[in-house]
């Protein structure tokens, strides 16, 4: 399992949200809510066919400490590295000590958040 000192990335977790575009239409938008440090492991490398196209995606495990915030995290929210750059869409959220210290997050780039 995780220790503090491997969380080295900033990771900011964003929650979907409906935006009204004063024009009575409402669009879906970004709405950041904290920022966490964790642990980012490379798990998994691919492509998938997008529009026609071949886009890259990679699979990696955010792995955080539990904590009041953190369980608000909820799959169709997105994780940001702030240090990346890299946008994440959160795929499964588990609780691999069933109460124990941390989070693990499995999260994909290179799909719909």
């Amino acid at each position: 399992m995780a220790k503090s000192g491997r969380a080295r990335h900033r990771i900011t977790f964003d929650k979907r949200v409906e935006q009204d575009d004063g024009f009575g239409n409402t669009q879906a938008g970004w709405e950041e809510q904290f920022t966490l440090w964790a642990e980012v492991k490379a798990k998994l490398g691919g492509e998938a066919v997008t529009a026609a196209r071949l886009q890259s995606q990679n699979t990696v495990n955010l792995t955080i400490r539990q904590s009041r915030r953190a369980r608000l995290i909820r799959e169709d929210w997105r994780a940001r590295d702030q240090s990346e750059g890299i946008e994440y869409a959160i795929k499964s959220i588990i609780d691999p000590d069933d109460g124990g210290a941390w989070l693990e997050i499995l999260c994909q780039t290179g799909t719909a958040a």
